[in-house]
């Protein structure tokens, strides 16, 4: 696994032993940058949430790409481990904060984030449930744009939520969403 792009484009990242995680693969990253940036313009100062993180790869990717920071959330202790081994090797502590807890544990936000990236496991329905959550507790305003990964033939269905697009690669499924209407937050 490499970076596709931005300040630390070709260089490797780390991933973790064993099965409890399946990261990215760079084809999916590439073609779910490429709908984020055809979206926003471009990653610069964005606030990133990388949720069911993994490698964090995905939340590197848009630090790369110039985001002003990303939150990464994992509870699986040796991807947590490789999530700090890559933030280090790319010198990207200062825009980086690892929480060590279940997406379905997180306490309200402060403020909504501009870009959600959810990876979580494969046919659980977790990323409805979390994006459900998230949205109660203040975590998606008017302006955030939500990435999913899922199998292929799984849906995101949440209230309030609404596709803006779909693409299927390789054994998964891309999904962006926004607010159906910016005035339903917090609820």
């Amino acid at each position: 696994m490499r970076i596709i792009a931005g300040e630390w484009r070709g260089r490797k990242l780390s991933s973790p032993k064993g099965d409890a995680t399946r990261p990215t693969a760079d084809r999916a990253r590439e073609t779910l940058f490429s709908m984020l940036a055809s979206r926003l313009g471009n990653f610069e100062e964005l606030r990133v949430a990388d949720l069911f993180a993994g490698s964090g790869a995905l939340g590197l990717e848009a630090l790369s790409r110039g985001a002003a920071h990303c939150l990464f959330v994992e509870q699986d202790r040796a991807a947590i481990d490789t999530i700090r081994a890559n933030i280090a090797a790319f010198d990207a502590r200062s825009r980086s904060t690892v929480e060590a807890v279940s997406v379905m544990h997180l306490r309200a936000a402060r403020e909504p984030y501009d870009l959600l990236l959810l990876d979580p496991p494969y046919q659980t329905g977790a990323g409805s449930v979390a994006l459900d959550r998230l949205k109660r507790l203040g975590w998606i305003g008017p302006a955030t744009w939500m990435a999913t990964e899922t199998a292929r033939d799984e849906t995101i269905d949440v209230d309030g939520l609404s596709i803006d697009a779909e693409r299927r690669v390789g054994k998964g499924k891309l999904t962006l969403l926004r607010l159906t209407d910016p005035d339903a937050t917090a609820g």
